[in-house]
């Protein structure tokens, strides 16, 4: 007999998946953080930037070396309970879930500031407002019904948008920069004063909204020890590069002013404060013409980011919630899924209503400021989570190790997360002491999720601290592993007679072993290591069927159930890792989106690492009348 053997989590994103997801997130806060720190920071906007970036800096180091040790999705959450203990790790998860709410908030309400430049009324209340929930709600809907990222997508929108900066910037420097009147627009102490500086400081982590990304990719990267780290360096040189060079071009397109009153501004931080980027374009001096077409194009981009922008914190959320149920840290209705889509439902519904409430005000800085509320305090957490495994698991393997080690009482401390840490929590003490909104509201968001926390686990007989974990089905304990040989038959949808396997087998000569790999498509909203009982349940008697049939015709048949978010990509990488000499995919039981030919038969095709049978003919119940049933194929040539 063949056993079914669970070869893990795909892993499938390189380093250029990894930048393109990581940038698109953490890029896209350009287009509102500009305004949101210049209307305090003045002319110091570039500096302040630049300081809220080293600690972004370091909490990227710290996050390569959490996330390349635990290469799961939670990030700080994950960091916290392998360093402590549940509660830790909820108290962790719970701030994170803030940040994703404010992200989904924040992103889809300057999705219609930057589509003002084709409808004015977009770019103030109540047409902001209204598109910003738009947004929200048909991302959740579209989520719900089961959106795919894409990663070439990303990818090719990553490159674009930072070439667009980089553009932004290289004009600017030639038309409007002005080093001396960088420096004489700063009267520190008057403009900006002490008080607006701190202020700015704890609103710029805003800039850096997305950092979390890294952990999430983490389980889908090739190789997180070496991938993650590479993809880090590659964001932190990007992002804090834009930021300067764009920061200096804004003020000297739109430097600070002084009024008839006294008071000093800057029309980024004022008229702009919605859209900055657009703002630089009206202002750099570009003819009429030229200065109309940009506008258009950077308003179409911005929101084309903000959107993915968005549809990203719903996925993130997803994914941390389904995370703290797995560890019966939220209740199970946050890990349940939609009977028919296979998506969490309940959870994108739930987080999307929260985040068109904090839309519905229109405060852009309340939002940037309770992000920098739960940043700072997830952000903390992780440095804490990784200096205290330093010490209570140092030998625990770490493919990456945050930079500046020191010994220090027998263990190799990193002095990266201690001052990260003294810095993000600095932070947050000033988000608290100086932005009273954020204080209510964030304070009493931690007070309710520990309350919650607190009763769920006492209605579970659990206590607070101990690890426990949903129970999961077994896999079938009666099965014999046998090697491949030639074949690879993918499994697409329920085949329960076995049809692809059975026509398979008519290719193969009798020493010949068939491998089938049934393909379990995991959500995005999903991470990669959710429970999906259900389904695995039903891919494991599709194999079993396949098993049966394979016996039945004296061909030993070897199976696996893979779990990917790239069914094409899975196929070929197990055809060149076993170098069978032909794939044979059925189309009878696919999804109506593969049939006949659909995208999976598409890159099959193009790449073709072998011979590949593609069979669109009618199901095999429909054939048995036959004495011999003709397989109908549709062959590809051997690939050279």
């Amino acid at each position: 007999m063949a056993r079914i053997v669970e070869r893990g989590l795909r892993r499938s994103v390189g380093v250029p998946g990894l930048f393109a997801t990581a940038y698109g997130n953490v890029g896209s806060s350009i287009y509102y953080a500009l305004g949101l720190v210049a209307l305090h920071a003045l002319g110091l906007t570039p500096l302040v930037f630049m300081v809220a970036g080293c600690l972004f800096a370091l909490t990227a180091k710290t996050y390569a070396e959490g996330a390349s040790m635990f290469p799961e999705a939670g990030g700080s959450s994950s960091f916290a309970r392998h360093a402590f203990n549940e509660l830790a790790s909820f108290f962790a998860g719970w701030a994170l879930t803030l940040d994703y709410i404010i992200t989904i908030a924040i992103s889809a309400f300057f999705v219609p500031h930057y589509l003002g430049a084709f409808y004015a009324p977009l770019r103030h209340n109540p047409g902001d407002i209204i598109g910003g929930i738009a947004v929200v709600a048909v991302l959740a809907a579209l989520n719900i019904r089961g959106l795919k990222e894409s990663a070439k997508l990303n990818l090719v929108l990553a490159v674009v948008d930072l070439a667009t900066q980089v553009l932004l910037v290289a004009v600017g420097a030639v038309l409007v920069l002005d080093p001396s009147l960088l420096v004489h627009q700063v009267h520190l102490g008057t403009a900006p004063s002490w008080s607006q500086v701190i202020f700015a400081l704890s609103v710029a982590m805003v800039a850096y909204t997305g950092i979390e990304t890294v952990s999430n990719m983490a389980e889908e990267a090739r190789d997180p020890a070496k991938d993650v780290p590479k993809a880090v360096n590659l964001v932190l040189i990007a992002v804090l590069g834009v930021y300067a060079g764009i920061s200096v071009v804004a003020l000297s397109a739109l430097p600070v002013t002084q009024d008839a009153s006294g008071h000093y501004a800057t029309a980024l931080g004022t008229q702009y404060e919605a859209d900055p980027v657009l703002g630089i374009v009206k202002s750099i001096g570009l003819t009429h013409a030229l200065e109309q077409g940009l506008s258009y194009y950077v308003g179409i981009l911005a929101a084309t980011i903000l959107f993915i922008a968005t549809n990203a914190g719903l996925i993130g959320i997803s994914r941390l919630s389904w995370s703290l149920a797995e560890h019966r840290q939220l209740p199970a209705a946050f890990s349940r899924l939609h009977p028919r889509y296979r998506t969490p439902a309940f959870t994108i519904v739930f987080y999307s209503v929260l985040a068109c409430v904090l839309i519905i005000p229109g405060k852009t800085d309340f939002l940037g400021n309770l992000y920098s509320f739960g940043a700072m305090l997830s952000f903390t957490t992780a440095h804490v989570a990784v200096l205290a495994l330093r010490v209570k698991d140092p030998d625990r393997e770490r493919p990456y190790r945050a930079p500046m080690n020191v010994r220090w009482r027998g263990s190799l401390i990193s002095l990266t997360p201690l001052i990260g840490a003294f810095g993000t929590f600095t932070a947050w003490l000033s988000v608290v002491a100086l932005h009273v909104e954020a204080r209510t509201v964030g304070i009493g968001w931690m007070v309710a999720g520990l309350a919650g926390y607190a009763i769920y686990r006492r209605r579970q007989g659990l206590d607070l601290t101990s690890p426990a974990k949903i129970e999961r089905g077994r896999r079938p304990p009666d099965f014999v592993e046998l090697g491949y040989r030639s074949a690879l038959v993918p499994i697409l949808g329920q085949d329960l007679d076995a049809h692809a396997l059975t026509a398979a087998a008519k290719l193969v000569d009798a020493e010949a072993t068939v491998d089938a790999l049934y393909i379990l498509p995991v959500p995005p909203q999903l991470s990669l290591e959710a429970g999906l009982e259900e389904e695995e349940a039903k891919g494991r008697s599709v194999l079993e069927a396949a098993t049966i049939a394979g016996r039945a015709r004296g061909v030993r048949v070897r199976t696996n159930l893979v779990r990917t978010r790239n069914p094409a990509r899975t196929i070929l990488d197990e055809a060149r890792r076993l170098n069978v000499e032909v794939i044979y995919l059925s189309m009878v039981h696919a999804p109506r989106s593969e049939r006949p030919l659909g995208p999976i038969s598409a890159q099959l095709l193009a790449e073709r690492p072998c011979r590949i049978v593609i069979e669109t003919g009618r199901p095999f119940a429909a054939e048995r009348a036959r004495p011999e049933p003709a397989v109908p194929l549709a062959a590809a040539p051997w690939s050279s």
